[in-house]
């Protein structure tokens, strides 16, 4: 082997090596994207995770919202706490109505859903985990239209708000969940009115 060769094959093998140092999580997902079981977003200063998990001794899977940089996996939003997936074919992504949408093997049937009725959804739709843990889903023009901060499960994080939206009438509070293995909705919950 020629000397010029060895060092475009050394200069291949550093690119090679670094190529990954380059690389960053996503935040976001759109309409033509899915986030798979085993698929993560990451917030972009990698604070938080959206992504399936299975909690405890469970053998059921959730689309949920923990610290990043926590050993123990600290989850701070459930979405289909409520409705499991009882496998690793869980997949979110948009429906053609422009909703987000957690479904299992039976892709038909969602077991979770934004339900926004909004028709200027159905296209260009994203979904965005923030810096805060607040999963947003935004419109063709950058609108928040959907916040996961207005459907808290058991945790309160710095910038949600507690009690409720005069503007809407929604109730903002928390609920345990059944147990460790379980996060659907426990027998403890806590408003302010």
């Amino acid at each position: 082997m020629s000397h010029d060769t060895k060092i475009l094959c050394s200069i291949f093998l550093i690119l090679l090596q670094y190529q990954f140092q380059f690389c960053t999580p996503t935040d976001t997902i759109n309409t033509t994207q899915s986030l798979k079981d085993g698929g993560l977003l990451i917030s972009s200063n990698q604070t938080f995770t959206l992504g399936f998990f299975t909690p405890g001794k469970s053998t059921n899977r959730y689309l949920g919202i923990w610290y990043n940089k926590i050993s123990e996996q600290t989850v701070v939003w459930v979405a289909n706490r409520g409705d499991p997936i009882n496998d690793t074919s869980g997949s979110l992504s948009f429906d053609v109505t422009g909703n987000l949408v957690v479904t299992g093997s039976d892709r038909s049937n969602p077991v979770w859903s934004t339900n926004v009725s909004d028709p200027t959804l159905a296209k260009n739709s994203s979904a965005r985990l923030l810096d805060s843990g607040n999963l947003v889903v935004l419109d063709s023009n950058g609108v928040d239209v959907w916040q996961s901060f207005d459907y808290p499960t058991n945790t309160l994080l710095p910038n949600m708000r507690f009690g409720v939206n005069r503007k809407t009438g929604l109730d903002w509070f928390l609920t345990s969940w059944k147990s460790g293995d379980d996060p659907g909705p426990g027998d403890r919950s806590t408003l302010v009115k």
